[in-house]
C-alpha cells in the first residue's frame, strides 16, 4: 500500500481530532460515533493491524474506513511531519480495498453508476445540460472562461438551482463563459476520495483531453469538489489549466463595480466547504462577497475557516451515507451551530454543503428559523 512506511508513525496523541484550541471535536466521523477507531488516529492504528495481519478485512473495518469525510482537519491540526499525506494514506487504504472488491455496497454502487453512467444519478448524458435552460448560458465555443458544472450541478435538484443562480450571476457580470452541457464528464474528485484510482484517471483524462480540444484555459467550477481536482490532481495527469472556484472570479467583479448592489438587512453566517477551505485554503473569497452587500451582517460560527465543523458530505459521503444521519449527524450538529450566532441564513458555497445543511435544518425542524442559500444566491436577491 502507499504511505505503508508512513502508518507506523502515529502514536494516536488525539490532536487530529480537536480543533486549533482543543475545545472542541473537529471528526465529524469521530464526533458521530464516537469510538477512536473512527478518529485519524484509530484509523492508523486500524490500517496499521490490518497491513501487519492482525486484523481481517470486515464490514466494520470497511465502514470505519470509508466513514471519513476526507475533511483534512487532521491535517490541519495533527502535528506530525507526514499530517499533509493523512488524507492520502487513508484514500490508500481505500485503494486496496477497492481493488480487492471488498467494499461497502453504496461505494460499490457510486462508482458502478460512474462507471456505467458517467454520473452517480443513474441519469442520461443528454440531461447533463439541462440546468441551463432558460437561461442565457452558451455552449462553449472559445470563450474566456469555461463554466464547469459537475455531477451534483447537473442532476441534482436543489443543486440545479445553484448553478443557475451561479450561471446568470456571472454572465449578467458580462464574464464571457460557455458551458459543456451534455458533453461534460465527471470530475471525479469523489471517485478519487472513494479509492478507484484507476476511474479516476481514466475520467480525468476525458476531461484534459476535451478541455484541450476546445481550447480551454480557464475554468470556473461550480463545485469545490471539481476545483480540488481540477486543481490539484490534474496537473499531475498533464491537466494545466487556469482553474478558479466561482467565489475567487465574483469577488473581484463585485469588488470593481461589475455587480452593483441594493441594501440588503441580513443575518448571515458562512459554512466553510472544507474542499474550498482547508483543502484549498480559499477562505476570503467568499467572506468578503458576503461583505460587499450593503446591510448584510456576516456572524461568524464557533467553528470557522481552518477550524470549521464539516458537514458531513465529503469523501463520498454525500452518496454513500455511510456517516449516516441522526441528532449527532455532522449536518445536523453545524445547522445548530449555526443557529446559535442568530443568523437567518446559513451561506454555503458548494451544493453538496447546501443539501446537506438543508436536509439538516428540515430534520431539526429549523426551516422557519434558518434557511440554506448559496452565495450566488443571496447576491442575485440583492443586484440592482
Amino acid at each position: 500500500m502507499k504511505y505503508a512506511d508512513m502508518v507506523h508513525r502515529c502514536f494516536r496523541c488525539g490532536y487530529c481530532k480537536f480543533t486549533s484550541d482543543y475545545t472542541d471535536f473537529n471528526c465529524p466521523a469521530y464526533r458521530k460515533f464516537r469510538f477512536e477507531t473512527y478518529s485519524p488516529g484509530g484509523r492508523m492504528w486500524l490500517i496499521r493491524g490490518w497491513l501487519n495481519g492482525d486484523i481481517k478485512n470486515s464490514e466494520r473495518f470497511q465502514e470505519i474506513l470509508f466513514s471519513c469525510a476526507t475533511c483534512a482537519n487532521c491535517v490541519e491540526h495533527c502535528v506530525f511531519t507526514f499530517s499533509d499525506d493523512l488524507v492520502n494514506i487513508f484514500i490508500a487504504a481505500r485503494e486496496e480495498l477497492v481493488a480487492d472488491g471488498l467494499i461497502p455496497p453504496p461505494v460499490r454502487d457510486y462508482l458502478k453508476n460512474i462507471h456505467v453512467n458517467g454520473n452517480p444519478y443513474k441519469a442520461p448524458a443528454a440531461e447533463r445540460g439541462k440546468w441551463a435552460e432558460g437561461t442565457s448560458m452558451e455552449a462553449y465555443a472559445g470563450q474566456e472562461y469555461l463554466f464547469y458544472v459537475g455531477c451534483v450541478g447537473s442532476y441534482d435538484e436543489r443543486a440545479v438551482k445553484i448553478a443557475r443562480a451561479v450561471g446568470t450571476l456571472l454572465v449578467k457580470a458580462g464574464l464571457s463563459i460557455g458551458i459543456l452541457g451534455e458533453k461534460e464528464t465527471c470530475d471525479g474528485n469523489e471517485v478519487r476520495a472513494l479509492g478507484e484510482a484507476g476511474l479516476f484517471e481514466q475520467l480525468a483524462a476525458q476531461n484534459i483531453q476535451a478541455f484541450r480540444d476546445l481550447g480551454v484555459k480557464k475554468v470556473i467550477t461550480l463545485d469545490p469538489h471539481a476545483f480540488n481536482a481540477f486543481k490539484n490532481d490534474y496537473p499531475g495527469l498533464g491537466g494545466e489549466f487556469e482553474v478558479y472556484h466561482y467565489t475567487q472570479v465574483l469577488a473581484p467583479l463585485i469588488q470593481g463595480g461589475k455587480v452593483p448592489l441594493k441594501e440588503c438587512s441580513l443575518k448571515v453566517t458562512y459554512h466553510d466547504p472544507c474542499y474550498l477551505g482547508r483543502h484549498n485554503t480559499e477562505y476570503q473569497a467568499p467572506r468578503s462577497i458576503l461583505k460587499a452587500i450593503p446591510g448584510l451582517e456576516l456572524a461568524e460560527m464557533e467553528r470557522n475557516g481552518e477550524n470549521a465543523f464539516c458537514c458531513g458530505g465529503g469523501g463520498g459521503n454525500f452518496f454513500t451515507d455511510i456517516l449516516g444521519g441522526g441528532e449527532e449527524s455532522p449536518a445536523r450538529l453545524r445547522v445548530r451551530e449555526a443557529l446559535d450566532t442568530g443568523a437567518e441564513i446559513i451561506a454555503v458555497a458548494c451544493p453538496q454543503c447546501a443539501k446537506m445543511l438543508e436536509d439538516a435544518v428540515k430534520s431539526e425542524e429549523m426551516d422557519d428559523r434558518l434557511k440554506v442559500m448559496d452565495i450566488a444566491e443571496i447576491v442575485n436577491g440583492c443586484v440592482i
